[in-house]
This record gives C-alpha cells, sequence and structure tokens, in this order.
C-alpha cells in the first residue's frame, strides 16, 4: 500500500515545484486586482481622517483676561514662594512680583511686553551675523531693528 502523503526526497521536490508554479500566477492575479482595495485601507465610514478636521495653522490668539492673567501669575509666585520656604529660602514678595509681571510701564512697555533686554541683544546678534551671511551670498541685507522686532514678536506669539 502506498501513501500518497508518505514522499520521498526527489517526488517532494517535484510537488513543490508544481505547487509554486501554480500558485505564483494566482498570487500575482490577485494582486494587481486588488490595488484600488489597498486605496481604500482607512478610508470609510469608520476611518480616521474622515473624521477628523483638518488643523488650522495660523490662528490668531485669543484675546486675555487680565483677570485671569493677574490670577495665573500670583498662583505661580506663590507656589514659587512656597518651593523657596520649603528650602530653606527667603519667600518671594509675591505683590511685588506680580505688580512687576503685570505692570507694563514697570516692565518695558505694553509693545515690547518686559523683554528681556538680553533676549533683545541675543536676537540682535542674530540678526546681524544672518545679514553678513546674506551680504557674503549677495543678498540684499535686512533692516536690523525691524527684523528683530519681527523676531521678537514671532518668538512671543503676537506675529501674523
Amino acid at each position: 500500500m502506498v501513501f500518497p502523503l508518505a514522499l520521498t526526497y526527489s517526488q517532494s521536490g517535484y510537488v513543490l515545484v508544481a505547487i509554486t508554479l501554480l500558485i505564483v500566477p494566482i498570487a500575482a492575479f490577485s494582486f494587481i486586482r486588488s490595488g484600488g482595495a489597498w486605496r481604500e485601507i482607512g478610508k470609510g465610514r469608520f476611518g480616521v481622517m474622515h473624521s477628523m478636521t483638518p488643523p488650522r495653522m495660523a490662528q490668531p490668539s485669543p484675546e486675555i483676561d487680565l483677570a485671569i492673567q493677574a490670577a495665573e501669575a500670583r498662583q505661580m509666585l506663590e507656589a514659587k514662594s512656597y518651593r523657596r520656604l520649603r528650602r530653606g529660602e527667603a519667600p518671594l514678595d509675591v505683590e511685588a512680583e506680580v505688580a512687576a509681571l503685570l505692570d507694563p510701564e514697570l516692565s518695558g512697555g505694553a509693545g515690547k511686553r518686559g523683554l528681556d533686554e538680553k533676549l533683545r541683544a541675543e536676537v540682535r546678534e542674530l540678526v546681524v551675523a544672518r545679514n553678513e551671511r546674506r551680504m557674503r551670498h549677495g543678498e540684499e541685507p535686512l533692516d536690523v531693528d525691524a527684523e528683530v522686532e519681527r523676531q521678537l514678536a514671532d518668538l512671543i506669539g503676537l506675529g501674523d
């Protein structure tokens, strides 16, 4: 009695080649016909991309409520003072710090938003270096003061 499953080594090679030659064209035909199905993956009723609104890049920042801003600044400074007390350091004068942060006259004017002069000097150095590179490449130099103001406005979120 001969069992068809009990093949010798030479017969199993022939069976493997026969199966491969039979299956490869069927698989290639199926793969070619499934091109439209691949484009539909992730779409449809439960697709994630259809249910999400596209992100908006340049949204104007909402108006800041000064009372909320003052309350948040006070909370931040009280927490900082509490941490200093826990470390054994002298506490902060919260009222003076809040006044210095929120008073536009003490912090350098409303338009400048109390920017640190060191930051302004550093941005100015970067703009001057960029101007030098532009001039080496034969490009027109930038107006340094206007570019510093533009970059600072972009940095703190006031830019267009």
